[in-house]
């Protein structure tokens, strides 16, 4: 099958002006996500009543929840007369409210300067985004010390620092191998940087370039599991996928995307349980409603992107790659989530893609959640129970009926903290 390219129009391509202002840590302490401490901000307990609290782990939901937070973590999370309240906690009333674990990201490509940087996280934090993952395109410009610091109203950041590949000329400049030594140079490199997860690409993008060999990727899987990094492979064509996981690849960044996966790919993932998978699927060629961005763009640009046509080449694309993520969740491989691009609204959207391939809204919200944070290494993030950060989001409506609801955002809150939503509308739009 021939590489769709995505038109001007789809959505990891677009950036409208609101948009222009993974994995085991192995950072340095003051990045490890156990020890980051609490928001300074919340001083004593609050207590949030009436909610649907979806728990992010997979479970039945919980009807008229109460949760505690106090000093940015949640305390007790459980139904209604079974968490003691204390008399003179603040309450917080969400009747008619459903609440879930904030979303994780955890494949993206961010800005590189700090301003701009912060300005991606914010921009995710109000779409209800609290961590993400630049995923490989990081250089030693980039400001990785901000995986350390608490931004207000911001996302938290994570970075796989920057990516090994063979010689792409003409495409982003990060590490060109041709050689195992080189390879396992570029690992220890990264490796000094305490980053967070390694990003390889073995792909020839559509036969213009030489890709990583076999002997080399399994060099660089090697050498990075003997620096304690996980790593996380870029790649389309079925074949790689089954020599990455011989090879001992951790994530796959993308999904098999040439043709259908074969029994032999599911054997071999069998015998990895390991292995996660983040889709990060495509457009799917329809016309897409995006009138729920209303007011966080320009009227003009929100009409250019909702002006999109059926594509017939562009849903057989999607068809393959929808096809290969119900056959690897149906066979119980790891899904984590991911949107590749520098899109802050994206998630919502993806979400929407992965129930369309045939996943249910549940089993997405866990990958979107505890499965990405995992990716991450943020232990203490991805699902609402003590002693985990207080990261989630309040949504008007129940996105396990339909998966869309995620996008009916009421409130978030980061590290126990409100998210000034409107205070990042106004600053971001002017």
């Amino acid at each position: 099958m021939q590489r769709h390219k995505r038109k001007s129009n789809d959505r990891s391509a677009v950036t409208a002006p609101f948009m222009l202002v993974l994995a085991v840590s192995v950072g340095l302490a003051a990045c490890d996500p156990v020890s980051e401490p609490p928001s300074p901000a919340a001083e004593s307990a609050v207590v949030y009543e009436g909610a649907r609290l979806i728990v992010g782990d997979g479970s039945a939901p919980i009807e008229n929840a109460v949760f505690t937070v106090e000093d940015g973590r949640f305390v007790d999370v459980g139904a209604a007369g079974a968490v003691a309240v204390s008399a003179d906690a603040t309450r917080v009333d969400l009747s008619g409210m459903t609440v879930m674990p904030a979303i994780v990201d955890a494949h993206t490509h961010m800005s590189t300067t700090r301003d701009a940087l912060i300005g991606d996280l914010q921009r995710r934090a109000y779409f209800g985004v609290g961590a993400a993952i630049s995923m490989g395109s990081d250089g030693p410009e980039t400001p990785l010390e901000i995986r350390a610091e608490l931004i207000p109203d911001a996302a938290r950041f994570r970075s796989a620092g920057l990516g090994i590949t063979a010689p792409e000329p003409g495409r982003r400049a990060v590490h060109w191998v041709t050689t195992e030594a080189e390879a396992r140079q570029a690992i220890r490199d990264e490796a000094a940087r305490a980053v967070d997860l390694i990003k390889i690409w073995v792909d020839d993008r559509d036969g213009q370039y030489e890709q990583l060999s076999p002997e080399i990727y399994a060099a660089i899987i090697e050498e990075a599991h003997a620096n304690g990094l996980r790593a996380a492979a870029h790649i389309f064509d079925l074949e790689d996928g089954k020599g990455l996981l011989r090879a001992g690849i951790d994530v796959f960044a993308h999904g098999v995307r040439d043709r259908d996966i074969d029994e032999e790919f599911l054997d071999l993932v069998a015998g990895r349980p390991d292995v996660v998978v983040i889709p990060n699927l495509p457009s799917r060629g329809v016309p897409t409603d995006l009138g729920w961005l209303a007011g966080t763009m320009p009227d003009d640009e929100l009409q250019a992107l909702q002006a999109t046509e059926a594509d017939p080449e562009a849903q057989e694309f999607f068809g393959v790659q929808a096809r290969n993520l119900a056959r690897l969740s149906n066979a119980g491989m790891t899904i984590a989530f991911g949107t590749d691009g520098n899109t802050p609204w994206e998630p919502h959207v993806e979400m929407e893609d992965m129930v369309a391939a045939g996943m249910t809204p549940a089993d997405v919200i866990v990958a979107a959640t505890r499965n990405a944070a995992d990716v991450l290494g943020l232990i203490d993030m991805g699902t609402i129970e003590p002693g985990k950060s207080a990261d989630f989001v309040v949504l008007e409506a129940n996105p396990l009926d339909d998966i869309t609801n995620t996008r009916r955002i009421a409130s978030v809150y980061l590290r126990g903290d409100e998210v000034d939503r409107e205070g990042l509308r106004s600053r971001l739009l002017n």
